[in-house]
């Protein structure tokens, strides 16, 4: 398995025009992730770029090793899914919320990402894309809780990591300027 390894392209994370990303809070049974940015994009394009996953996730964070595999169906009940192969499968998130509201859409997913996942863990991703001045914010937001001997704050970091690279990858993608 190799989603959510730890390591991640540093490279990749600091070209990414992220406004702000940081823990937000960790306890041993919780931990928050948040992280924004603007994009040049209009709030209809960013909206379809996110669903777009297979598109902008890296590879290197999949189970199958290619993103292409990945599909995120967005509607209640809609699946975050991955298949490859004969019969190999991996539901990552089930989406729970999708909303419009005066110009701004929220996408809002349940699951444990990666390791997560065998944890037991409930995690909640949220992203909200809202028109700004020079096109859209987009904001995602992860909330992870567990049982607390799962010390869930002492992941929180490599999370934060793999996450805010996700982010970064999906606001160049939205930019133009993902290779």
């Amino acid at each position: 398995m190799r989603l959510f390894t730890i390591a991640f392209a540093a490279t990749a994370l600091l070209s990414a025009p992220i406004a702000s990303a940081e823990v937000t809070s960790s306890s041993p049974s919780t931990f928050t992730i948040h992280v924004e940015a603007e994009v040049a994009a209009s709030p209809q394009e960013a909206w379809r770029d996110l669903t777009r996953i297979e598109r902008w996730w890296n590879s290197a964070h999949t189970y199958s090793g290619d993103a292409s595999n990945l599909r995120l169906d967005a509607r209640a009940g809609g699946c975050w899914c991955e298949r490859w192969g004969n019969r190999q499968s991996v539901e990552h998130m089930r989406v729970v919320m999708v909303t419009e509201h005066e110009g701004t859409r929220t996408l809002r997913a349940i699951g444990g990402l990666g390791p997560l996942q065998e944890m037991g863990v409930t995690g909640v991703l949220t992203f909200t894309i809202e028109p700004h001045p020079n096109g859209a914010k987009i904001r995602m937001n992860y909330r992870v809780s567990g049982d607390p001997s799962l010390n869930l704050q002492a992941l929180a970091a490599p999370v934060d990591s793999v996450m805010t690279e996700q982010f970064g990858r999906l606001v160049r993608y939205s930019s133009g300027t993902l290779d």
